[in-house]
């Protein structure tokens, strides 16, 4: 468990906070390229590390990311008019250019030089991979963008699944790297005998108590869960943590499964999830519900309905299955063990356990255990780092080197008293295709 002290350093990003001025040391993904669909389009209100901010595209399809009140009397830009490059308040007509530069002011006489002294807060955008990243940092010229594989590839290769999580960012991360909930959470109804044997499921519900080993690397904090396979064979499933918010769980094969999940912080106690995969023979990589016994029909492969988008700072892309529904929770299906939680989407799911929690759980209450080994690691990173920064300004993992974020996760297959750091080197390394890997181990 943390002491009250360093749950509120870990889970605070507000500005001037250690972990916000962590996170602002990093490209931080904004918004969805496609939320800003032309030149000129209406803004959109984005909560970002706490800070409100209003996005919006100029005349030149150039993004800018501008302090939401206007540097005059404080009127929001949301309300504002895009157009001739850049975003005009309503109130007096003071017209912003992506920088942040006052570019008209035309209640100002013309003679006037006072637009040159006025500055609005902007922070530089740039777009990769269908998002749009900001850095919120000191630096005059900010960081390389960490290469993360899934956002480098062509965007018709992409799949972007995001999504709104109703708690504190660390809860989110933590439940993704917990890889022992998914024997419980997900598959707890599942028996061995329901699924092919050799497959990973099966070796997942025949051993629902992995043991573990835990290493900390460049970019943050790597696991590997283990289980007996076939006999002289054990099953890992490696995953990773990267600074500052980022998940790359074990789903599929190593070597072939492409993913990156990022946990950003609205603020303390709001998160968008953005979920990253490489297209394959479903949409998402990852089945939107886990398969249960009994009627398939009520319980269809499908994605998490949503709600529509509002304009509101906490409107975007949220589930239409939530608390106010409790998660449409069927106490029969949990009851007849056709479904461990009786909630339909694997998602929902997880967010359900998570945003139970409470907006930022307490964890000076917890009694973490053997299984928790990957939740105290990150924990203990996380701090460090944050305190290196705020005590000795040292620059976090991963900031200015790129390329250590060029690595894969997923399920394998070693044979007993292998090295699973070593063995699995070369499939851990992104950009490297292997084809074989796809056909020679049937997944969930």
């Amino acid at each position: 468990m943390l002491s009250r002290e360093d749950n509120e350093l870990i889970c605070r990003v507000g500005p001037g906070t250690p972990m916000g001025n962590l996170m602002r040391e990093y490209w931080v993904p904004a918004l969805l390229s496609k939320e800003l669909p032309g030149p000129d389009c209406d803004p959109v209100r984005v909560m970002l590390l706490g800070e409100r901010l209003i996005a919006f595209r100029d005349t030149l399809g150039r993004v800018g990311l501008i302090q939401n009140h206007c540097p005059h009397r404080g009127a929001s830009f949301f309300f504002g008019r895009t157009g001739e490059c850049g975003i005009r308040c309503v109130y007096h007509g003071w017209q912003f250019d992506i920088n942040g530069n006052c570019i008209d002011m035309p209640n100002e006489p013309a003679e006037s030089d006072f637009r040159h002294k006025v500055k609005a807060v902007t922070y530089p955008c740039v777009e990769r991979g269908g998002l749009v990243w900001t850095y919120m940092g000191p630096r005059e010229t900010p960081p390389p963008l960490p290469d993360i594989e899934i956002n480098m590839l062509p965007e018709d290769e992409i799949a972007i699944i995001p999504s709104y999580v109703e708690s504190n960012w660390l809860q989110a991360v933590e439940g993704e790297i917990d890889t022992s909930h998914t024997g419980f959470l997900h598959f707890g109804s599942i028996q061995p005998e329901d699924v092919e044997e050799g497959t990973f499921l099966h070796y997942t519900v025949k051993d629902r108590a992995p043991k573990y080993s835990v290493v900390d690397t460049e970019y943050g904090t790597m696991y590997g869960a283990y289980r007996p396979a076939k006999p002289g064979y054990v099953y890992w499933r490696i995953a990773h943590f990267n600074f500052p918010f980022y998940t790359q769980p074990p789903e599929g094969a190593l070597g072939h499964s492409v993913i990156m999940n990022a946990w950003v912080p609205m603020d303390d106690t709001h998160t968008m999830s953005y979920v990253m995969v490489r297209k394959g023979k479903s949409e998402t990589g990852r089945p939107a519900r886990l398969p249960i016994q009994g009627d398939s029909e009520k319980y269809p492969d499908m994605h998490v309905p949503m709600l529509p988008n509002t304009s509101g700072w906490f409107g975007r892309f949220r589930p239409a299955v939530n608390a106010t529904n409790d998660y449409l929770i069927d106490r029969d299906v949990q009851r007849n063990g056709d479904d461990y939680s009786g909630i339909q989407y694997l998602a929902s799911q997880d967010r359900a356990v998570q945003e139970s929690m409470g907006g930022i759980y307490d964890r000076t209450q917890e009694r973490l255990a053997s299984s928790d080994v990957m939740v105290i690691r990150v924990r203990r990173r996380l701090l460090g780092a944050a305190r290196a920064l705020a005590e000795k300004a040292v620059i976090p993992p991963g900031v200015d080197n790129p390329e250590v974020y060029r690595n894969r996760s997923g399920g394998v297959l070693l044979p007993e008293g292998a090295d699973w750091i070593e063995d699995t080197k070369e499939l851990r390394q992104a950009f490297v295709e292997h084809p074989e890997i796809a056909e020679q181990q049937p997944q969930p």
